[in-house]
């Protein structure tokens, strides 16, 4: 199966194929390869993660000062 690449991927599908990862190096019993693979795969997904989390950070407080009024315009 070939894997979507990190910077493809929703923060849904990330987050989930992140879940997964942690429950194979939890409950299986790998390689040492396998290991590292997964975990390498995961810390790629876990930055991924953060990064869309931060920008949607960014966003609603754009949003928020976009909605924000004057101070003269508080007053009405």
């Amino acid at each position: 199966m070939e894997k979507i690449p990190v910077e493809n991927l929703s923060y849904e599908a990330a987050y989930a194929e992140l879940e997964q990862i942690v429950n194979r190096l939890e409950v299986e019993t790998l390689s040492l390869e396998e290991s590292l693979s997964l975990y390498e795969r995961g810390q790629a997904l876990s930055a991924r993660c953060a990064s869309l989390l931060e920008s949607a950070e960014l966003r609603v407080q754009q949003l928020r000062l976009e909605n924000q009024l004057p101070k003269d315009e508080q007053d009405d």
